[in-house]
């Protein structure tokens, strides 16, 4: 099956066609680095890091891309409330990012561009635009005519008269039209500068990416992303500068991805509901909240909350004690031996493909994760009560797991052995709490359905961890063992 992919140019579903068979060129903005990454810094990274995965996992050659803007007027304040320069807040800020995403489990890009690297390419970029007459100066500043691009608008359909008379409430009167922005700022003393034609000054945001990516990946590359708040103006005017200077395409398929809301509300410092990513890292052990981030399709809004951490918490738990078994079959001496056929095995051995169609349709992680847990409980019923003893069974459930552990890899999930995973979880590290209760809902589920042996296998996991339950009128109640 093709993958196909939502392009925001557009608005549609279109199939990936790269420009080079087998190669992908990927460009995503990175951060401004003056403060910690938050949540929905980690849902954009986690978003793009499982697609680069998913692309090099499917045979794909990827070369992938993500810049880091390291001046900035917001570096130059933190570097003014810190009494030190912008180097030191950006080379701060830089650490910090890599510290809280490695801990996530991210891939680091082929390249990581700085803005201040590519001064050189900065300023060739803009001074070909003003030579073409798609820029000019004034007073030592540089901006782009929007006049001069008659594709305004064409990414996040906004109308150019529109948004021009919007801007009309606070317009600086050197503009030709209060629609251009600038390419190259005049510095003010005290402030960092690099030479140009125009003067010293330093690069305006949004040509920063044009010039890095356009070195790093060609004037026209397959993919770029970012969050959706960089629809408009960073994506739009990334596009018009581009393509006016070069007459070509910029990127071919422009992918965003959602907003976390927290507890059902936007997140934001004033709602004292804002979360840097070591202030949860602090709470919740990374991979659950790579879990939970990969539980929602990378373009809807996800709901950050207590609830839905504990969901995630239960779901990864499910994941790693399916791992658990697998490392006792290992340990037992079993080797991966042949999945019987039938209907039992069918969710399991069809996991591969499954997991491949959601993935095609847009990267869609929640229904990619939705067969893994078809696969698994599949998988679960070739389970040997003691691997040790039932050495042919062991077998089978090895190559069961074997079968899906590429496609845990994808998510990037399952980084770790299950006993650093479960340490700490519940007490003396026994089975926790959301695992226990995703195991009751479970059994509910099968009771009603009248699959009374999966019900039964289940109780018998809660009994093998430690866990007593009890059915009553008011339904199921555990504890654990003594």
């Amino acid at each position: 099956m093709t993958i196909s992919v939502f392009n925001t140019m557009g608005s549609r579903k279109e199939p990936f066609v790269p420009l080079s068979t087998g190669k992908v060129r990927m460009y995503v903005c990175g951060v401004t680095v003056y403060d910690l990454c938050h949540i929905g810094h980690a849902r954009a990274n986690v978003a793009f890091d499982i697609i680069v995965r998913y692309l090099r996992h499917t045979g794909y050659d990827v070369t992938y891309i993500r810049n880091f803007t390291d001046i900035d007027d917001k570096i130059l304040r933190r570097a003014a409330e810190e009494g030190s320069d912008y180097l030191a807040v950006s080379t701060k800020y830089i650490r910090a990012f890599h510290d809280d995403f490695d801990r996530l489990g991210l891939l680091r890009p082929d390249v990581e561009p700085k803005a201040t690297e590519h001064i050189p390419e900065i300023v060739a970029l803009i001074a070909h635009l003003v030579g073409e007459g798609k820029a000019y100066e004034v007073g030592g500043d540089v901006y782009y005519s929007v006049k001069g691009f008659p594709g305004y608008g064409k990414l996040s359909g906004k109308n150019v008269e529109d948004l021009r008379a919007g801007a009309r409430v606070d317009v600086d009167e050197r503009k030709n039209d209060p629609l251009d922005f600038a390419l190259w700022k005049a510095s003010k003393p005290g402030e960092p500068a690099w030479e140009s034609p125009w003067g010293p000054g330093r690069p305006g945001w949004h040509i920063e990416c044009s010039a890095m990516s356009m070195k790093h990946l060609g004037e026209t590359f397959d993919i770029h992303g970012g969050g959706k708040d960089l629809v408009f103006p960073h994506h739009e005017n990334e596009i018009a500068q581009s393509e006016a200077a070069t007459g070509k395409p910029f990127a071919r398929y422009w992918l965003h991805n959602g907003f976390v809301n927290v507890n059902n509300e936007k997140m934001s410092k004033s709602l004292g509901n804002f979360f840097t990513l070591r202030d949860v890292l602090a709470q919740v052990k990374p991979e659950v909240l790579r879990f939970f981030l990969a539980s929602s399709h990378y373009r809807s809004p996800i709901d950050y909350s207590d609830q839905s951490l504990t969901e995630a918490r239960a779901g990864l738990d499910r994941l790693y004690r399916v791992r658990e078994k697998a490392e006792a079959c290992r340990a037992a001496g079993a080797a991966p031996s042949q999945i019987p056929s039938g209907e039992d095995a069918a969710p399991l051995l069809s996991a591969p493909a499954r997991f491949g169609e959601a993935m095609d349709d847009d990267f869609n992680t929640a229904a990619a994760l939705g067969h893994l847990f078809d696969a698994i409980r599949a998988l679960n019923r070739l389970a040997p009560a003691e691997p040790s003893l039932e050495r042919e069974r062991a077998g089978i459930f090895l190559a069961g797991y074997e079968l899906l552990d590429p496609l845990f890899g994808v998510l990037g999930l399952l980084r770790a052995p299950s006993a650093e995973h479960f340490q700490g979880a519940g007490v003396a590290g026994r089975m926790g709490e959301g695992e226990i209760l995703a195991g009751i809902e479970a059994r509910r589920a099968a009771r009603a359905a009248k699959q009374y042996a999966e019900a039964d296998r289940i109780r018998k996991e809660l009994d093998a961890a430690g866990v007593l339950l009890e059915d009553g009128k008011g339904g199921t109640t555990w504890k654990y063992k003594e």
